[in-house]
């Protein structure tokens, strides 16, 4: 069975023009399969299920985006930076496809009026990743629907270029848990994450794990997150930028 059949289903009177009319004013062109768009911006809490087991939302199509969406950007940087390092150009596509700045791309596109959610079913922790989420899915619809070079080419100048400054997105340090464990080396400070608990929610029985961060056995800032590497660094954040002026942040 070819791909584009998977997603084949009844459409229902006009409710896929403003998909329709989004993507030809945001990303310049008229998809094919209006329904394989539906499906990348309908999201998990909302999705459709059928009596043979199907379950219609944007997982799947997020997965190949994340790839798509990778490969692209990896090409794209080692075309750019012909005399940079293996270590620079992943430090760099990192910056660019991770969630923090896909969620501010999709915010910019637009992309959050269109997606499908159910707002009861969700929370915040979840929330927050939505958008970045529909967008590699978004990526993943296009690649279905044209193809690798059209997709490269809609990624690239529709995406990227229009809505991220790569050059200023190098210089900038997201890393606050290594900001933070540097902070407290310098000062002889002894630093520890810990986990606080481990929570279960949703129909999928989903993880959000809580943690905080503890300086010299004093308890710092706290945070929740979809797993313990993100809890961890924006607890880090909220606790470096508390210990740390604003002025020494902005010279960075």
């Amino acid at each position: 069975m070819e791909l584009k059949n998977i997603f084949k289903r009844k459409l229902s009177n006009d409710s896929y023009t403003e998909i329709r009319s989004f993507c030809r004013k945001t990303l310049g062109f008229s998809p094919r399969n209006i329904e394989l768009f539906h499906t990348a911006l309908t999201h998990k809490s909302s999705m459709q299920e059928f009596s043979d087991g199907r379950k219609l939302n944007n997982e799947r199509l997020e997965y190949l985006g994340d790839a798509m969406l990778s490969a692209i950007v990896a090409e794209h940087l080692y075309s750019k930076y012909p005399n940079r390092g293996e270590g620079y150009l992943t430090e760099l596509r990192s910056k660019i496809v991770s969630r923090r700045s896909l969620n501010k791309i999709a915010h910019k596109m637009g992309l959050f009026d269109i997606i499908s959610y159910n707002r009861s079913a969700i929370r915040i922790s979840q929330n927050r990743s939505l958008e970045g989420n529909a967008l590699e899915a978004l990526i993943g619809a296009i690649y279905i629907d044209r193809g690798y070079s059209f997709t490269r080419k809609v990624v690239l100048q529709r995406i990227i270029n229009h809505y991220t400054d790569i050059e200023t997105l190098a210089n900038t340090d997201w890393n606050y848990k290594g900001r933070l464990i540097d902070y407290c080396q310098k000062r002889h400070l002894k630093l520890h994450f810990v986990l606080d608990r481990t929570e279960r929610h949703g129909h999928d029985n989903h993880a959000v794990y809580y943690v905080h961060v503890e300086i010299d056995g004093q308890t710092m800032d706290s945070a929740n997150g979809l797993s313990i590497k993100s809890a961890e660094q924006l607890a880090s954040e909220r606790t470096y930028r508390r210990l740390v002026p604003s002025e020494a942040l902005n010279k960075r």
